[in-house]
């Protein structure tokens, strides 16, 4: 049995960085008894068989049956036909919920297929890496971030609870919005400064007698972690683009107005403008460590050495 704030059994569906680590979270710290790995790709199962990720493996939907907790590791994109698939095969009570990053777009398409009896309490974990697969995954992904819950008006608060005291077993911090709120503030905290890093990489790429040569060469801690940021599922990216276009587009409006105000001081020579808003951005910067969102330790502490053999170079997703 599961210790306190655990669920019997356990279906996770897509085994990749976030669906790995959720299994290594679940075995080490107690949130579940049984583990079920659903994943369509043979190679991923064959990968999660190896590494003893689960006690069931499989590439059908319909092991979520018997599954009290069921956790959609998948492309935002793909959530709603996933859970078409799966909705016949769900059991009474079970509670079903999410890890993607935008919120809306996942509500609509994931809840009309739920049976009755079911509850869905969405959940985006602000954790991840620029690697995928299920070796990329470790038990301590989540240890001190924030997972952000979305339940629809009107949701179980028993079945909320239940999915925020799993969060908080596996060592999340949690905390509670609407799924508007949150893609409008995802938007500009991580969609936004993606879409940034690739388009930044691209024109880089784009430049290929310089790529080659002096670019990659010579390239400094700004540009190296743009790089990182942009290496992230391309597949995953996507669907995020598409499936908060409205708060993404929102937020390069205000971007793109600001980015105009700042060419204006450097190309008047404003300097106390600039040194204004280098030194608020640096205050940000300082608070994000201070809440333990990140390291002030030199190059972001991404060159020390991991202690969980599974692990990869931790980043923000």
């Amino acid at each position: 049995m599961p210790e306190a704030g655990g669920f019997r059994r356990l279906a996770i569906i897509g085994l990749g960085l976030i669906g790995s680590s959720l299994a290594r979270a679940a075995r080490q710290f107690g949130g579940a008894g049984t583990i079920v790995a659903i994943d369509r790709d043979p190679a991923v199962l064959e990968r999660v068989r190896a590494l003893g990720l689960a006690d069931e493996v499989t590439d059908d939907l319909a092991g979520v049956a018997g599954a009290d907790l069921v956790i959609l590791c998948v492309p935002v994109g793909a959530a709603g036909a996933v859970a078409e698939r799966m909705g016949p095969h769900l059991s009474p009570g079970a509670i079903v919920s999410d890890v993607g990053s935008v919120k809306v777009s996942v509500v609509a398409g994931v809840s009309p297929h739920l049976p009755e009896g079911v509850t869905f309490v969405p959940a985006h974990p602000v954790a991840g890496t620029e690697y995928s697969g299920p070796d990329a995954g470790f038990s301590t992904l989540f240890q001190g971030r924030w997972c952000i819950l979305t339940p629809p008006e009107g949701s179980d608060p028993e079945a909320v609870a239940r999915v925020q005291a799993f969060w908080e077993g596996i060592g999340a911090i949690v905390e509670s919005m609407t799924a508007e709120h949150h893609d409008l503030v995802l938007a500009i905290t991580s969609h936004v400064p993606h879409l940034i890093a690739y388009n930044i990489v691209g024109t880089a790429a784009d430049l290929e007698a310089v790529t080659q040569s002096e670019v990659i060469k010579f390239s400094a801690g700004g540009f190296r972690d743009f790089t990182r940021i942009a290496a992230s599922d391309p597949t995953m990216w996507r669907d995020v683009f598409l499936a908060n276009k409205d708060a993404v587009l929102e937020m390069l409006g205000r971007f793109n107005e600001d980015l105009a105000a700042l060419a204006r001081a450097i190309r008047w020579g404003d300097g106390d403008a600039l040194h204004d808003l280098f030194t608020r951005t640096r205050a940000i910067r300082r608070s994000i460590v201070a809440m333990g969102q990140e390291t002030a330790e030199a190059d972001f502490g991404r060159g020390r050495p991991v202690t969980d053999t599974t692990s990869s170079a931790r980043g923000e997703e």
